[in-house]
């Protein structure tokens, strides 16, 4: 459990300011840092430095499986949530007539691939209502067509949290469909069970403190078969050195496909070292203290003449809290010359709460928020 010492010693950067922005942006302790400068001597010692490499590469897919509730097996790390979702895409190998459903709240990268001109499926939207997604909407949705429902576990838009059990019995009941899961907004905020769940993705450099160029990738192999993405690549081919390279590719199954070239060794020693600093720390722990500072923070915002997009429903909220002004920007400003960090997207300010923030980061952004609004 992180104490105010631990804090200190390991977050120092943090001193002196109210960070609230880790849904952005995660701020990695030194064990991070001293990963990437192992990363930098274990590459000066060129083709030997391969082998430790490979050992960094399987520590962060045993740790992601841990997290994942998978195997290491089971789990592929290519460069981002993007990357993923786009070879998600070309291993579904849709057709004319099938239809996908995405939520109004996720991020774009897991929605717009299925939106380019060039896929040939359906997207249907599973919309909020008053910010929270209903599963008795997503219902009628579903049919003998769907291939894929995609959710955001933890919506980056206003943090509202889907409860998995209900989508997973949902989503069997009324279709063939793969169940896709986006648990960046999730990963090393809140505990995990994502049983039901036929593919897992998730970025880096939030909440797990580790470096941008990771997208986590988690395939239960009894889903192996329909997620074997057919890409050109290397490293994802069974053979790609063979005498008959050149005449024909098999793709690994599952998520080991994901991985279609040199891995991101970086980037892998950054997410080894966050993990485990976070398996330190304890999920539960980091959960355990920061949710009684997002459910006071809320309670206070909702007192504040804002427009408070995250429902009020204490078993559909992890780190993150989001609210509209028509100053939006101004305010930010504002916030932000106070040294209090929050985002500022698409018109709206998201507050993001983790294991590092404390009450008096809280109280400093209501301070300074009530200031700011008091001005604009």
């Amino acid at each position: 459990m992180l104490t105010p010492e631990s804090r200190r010693r390991d977050f120092s950067t943090l001193e002196g300011r109210a960070y609230l922005n880790t849904a952005a942006e995660g701020v990695p302790p030194p064990a991070v840092g001293e990963a990437l400068a192992q990363y930098f001597r274990d590459k000066q010692l060129g083709m030997d430095g391969r082998v430790p490499h490979a050992a960094q590469w399987e520590a962060a897919r045993a740790l992601t499986a841990e997290f994942f509730g998978l195997t290491a097996a089971e789990i592929g790390i290519c460069s981002c949530s993007s990357e993923a979702y786009n070879l998600a895409a070309l291993a579904l190998q849709l057709q004319p007539g099938d239809e996908v459903v995405c939520t109004d709240l996720d991020f774009p990268a897991s929605s717009t691939p299925w939106l380019q001109p060039a896929c040939p499926a359906t997207l249907r939207l599973w919309k909020h209502r008053a910010g929270a997604l209903r599963v008795e909407d997503l219902i009628p949705l579903l049919n003998p067509r769907t291939r894929l429902v995609n959710v955001s576990l933890v919506s980056f838009y206003n943090g509202f949290t889907v409860a998995l059990p209900p989508i997973v019995e949902a989503v069997r009941k009324h279709s063939p469909a793969l169940l896709g899961v986006d648990v960046t907004q999730a990963l090393g905020r809140i505990p995990l069970d994502l049983r039901g769940a036929d593919l897992i993705v998730s970025s880096t450099h939030k909440w797990i403190l580790a470096s941008h160029g990771g997208g986590l990738v988690g395939v239960p192999k009894d889903r192996a078969k329909e997620w074997t993405a057919p890409a050109g690549g290397w490293f994802n081919l069974e053979d790609a050195f063979g005498p008959g390279s050149f005449e024909a590719v098999k793709s690994k199954p599952g998520a080991a496909s994901f991985m279609v070239g040199m891995p991101n060794y970086p980037a892998l020693y950054a997410v080894r070292a966050g993990l485990e600093y976070l398996r330190g720390v304890g999920v539960a722990n980091i959960d355990a203290h920061a949710r009684p500072l997002v459910r006071h923070c809320l309670a206070e915002l909702r007192k504040l003449p804002v427009e408070v997009l995250t429902p009020d429903e204490p078993e559909h909220i992890a780190g993150i809290l989001a609210f509209k002004h028509p100053k939006a920007a101004e305010i930010n400003a504002r916030l932000h010359a106070g040294n209090v960090h929050v985002m500022n997207p698409t018109g709206r300010l998201r507050v993001a709460v983790h294991g590092y923030n404390t009450h008096d980061d809280i109280e400093r952004l209501l301070r300074e928020l009530k200031a700011a609004l008091a001005a604009v």
